[in-house]
C-alpha cells in the first residue's frame, strides 16, 4: 500500500474517530407554548428565554404563541395544539372537576396579579364600603367572592366593568379591578392620582402566571417538562435582570406594546415581588407548596366555585419546582 494511501487512510479513521467521540446531535425537541394574553412584560421570561438560547440550552426549540380574547388556551392544549400554556389555579381546579386531565408543572409568580385600583385617597381594601365597585363578568368565578368574603363587600356595590376608564376617572366613588402596569399605568398617563392594592399581599392565594399541560405529557415525557421548566425560570432571572432582549420579540409581537409601557411593567413586577417573594425567596423561584394549593381549593370549595370531591391534588405536581432552587 502506498504511503499516500496509508495517510488517506489515517485522516478518514481518524476524522470517524472524531465524529464518535462527538457523539450524536440531538434533535431540539419542538414546542409549543400558548400565553393567556397579547405579548407583554408580564410574559417576559419566556420570550427571553427564546432570545437569549435558554430554552436551546436545554434542547428545547420553543415557539411562543400569543393569546387574546378569542382564544381558549384550556382548548388548544386538550386538542394538542399546544404542549403548554399560561394557566390559572381556579381554572386548572376547574377542569380537573370537569375530568380534563391538565395539571399545573410551575409558577412564574408567587402572587398572582389581580388587584384593585382606587384613587388616591383610599388607603386599604377595608375602605370600600360604599364605593362603587367595578368588576368584569369574569370576577364573579374568581377574585369578587374572595374580595366579598374578607372584607364584607355587597353585591349591591357592584357594577360591571367594560374595560373603559371613564367611568373611574369621572367619579372618585369609583374603585374598579386592575392589573399592576395596565390601568394604573393609563391613569398615569391621564394625570389620575390611584392607588393599586394586589390581592395577593391580602392572602388571595392563586399563584400568577403558571405553566399548564396535560397530564399525560407529565408521565410520558418528564424530562422535557423539567427542561422546560428549568429555562422558564432561568428565563425569567435573566429577563427580570435585563430585560432588553425580550421585549424585542414581545414588541416583535404585538407592536401596540410600547417601551414606555414595558418599561412601567418590569418596575411593579420587581416592586411587587411577585417573582421573588413569598416561598420563592426561601424555596427558590418557580416553587409551589401543597399548603398553597389547599388554600385555594377551600377557597372555591367555600364560595361555591367547586365541588368538595374535586380530586384538588391532581391539579399540580411540584416534581419538576421542588428541587430546582432557581435563586431569584
Amino acid at each position: 500500500m502506498s504511503r499516500s494511501i496509508k495517510n488517506s487512510l489515517k485522516l478518514i479513521l481518524g476524522t470517524v474517530a472524531l465524529a464518535c467521540l462527538a457523539g450524536p446531535v440531538a434533535a431540539q425537541e419542538k414546542i409549543t407554548f400558548l400565553t393567556s394574553w397579547y405579548a407583554q412584560a408580564e410574559h417576559g421570561g419566556f420570550y427571553q428565554a427564546v432570545a437569549k438560547g435558554i430554552y436551546k440550552k436545554y434542547g428545547l426549540d420553543v415557539t411562543v404563541k400569543m393569546g387574546g380574547p378569542q382564544v381558549n388556551g384550556m382548548q388548544l392544549l386538550t386538542a394538542g395544539q399546544a404542549d403548554f400554556i399560561m394557566g390559572y389555579d381556579l381554572q386548572v381546579l376547574s377542569s380537573v372537576e370537569k375530568g380534563i386531565p391538565v395539571t399545573t408543572v410551575a409558577t412564574s409568580f408567587q402572587k398572582d396579579l389581580q388587584g384593585m385600583m382606587t384613587h388616591e385617597g383610599v388607603k386599604s381594601l377595608a375602605d370600600l364600603k360604599g364605593k362603587t365597585i367595578l368588576a368584569a363578568s369574569t370576577a364573579h368565578a374568581t377574585w369578587l367572592p374572595w374580595v366579598k368574603a374578607k372584607y364584607g363587600y355587597t353585591d349591591a356595590q357592584v357594577r360591571a366593568y367594560t374595560f373603559n376608564l371613564q367611568p373611574f376617572f369621572a367619579d372618585t366613588n369609583v374603585v374598579q379591578q386592575a392589573y399592576p402596569s395596565s390601568e394604573p399605568f393609563q391613569a398615569m398617563k391621564n394625570g389620575v392620582k390611584v392607588n393599586f392594592f394586589l390581592f395577593a399581599d391580602e392572602g388571595y392565594p392563586p399563584y400568577g402566571t403558571t405553566i399548564v399541560t396535560m397530564q399525560k405529557t407529565v408521565a410520558e415525557k418528564p424530562d422535557v417538562v423539567a427542561r422546560f421548566v428549568k429555562a422558564s425560570i432561568e428565563g425569567w432571572k435573566s429577563y427580570l435582570a435585563d430585560p432588553t432582549a425580550g421585549n424585542e420579540l414581545i414588541k416583535k409581537d404585538n407592536p401596540k406594546m410600547d417601551d414606555e409601557q414595558i418599561a412601567f411593567g418590569v418596575k411593579r413586577m420587581k416592586e411587587l415581588h411577585v417573582f421573588d417573594g413569598g416561598d420563592a425567596a426561601k424555596l427558590g423561584a418557580g416553587i409551589m407548596t401543597d399548603a398553597r394549593w389547599e388554600q385555594t381549593y377551600k377557597f372555591m370549595v367555600s364560595a361555591g366555585l367547586l365541588k368538595p370531591e374535586t380530586e384538588w391534588k391532581k391539579a399540580y405536581t411540584t416534581q419538576f419546582v421542588k428541587d430546582l432552587k432557581i435563586a431569584p
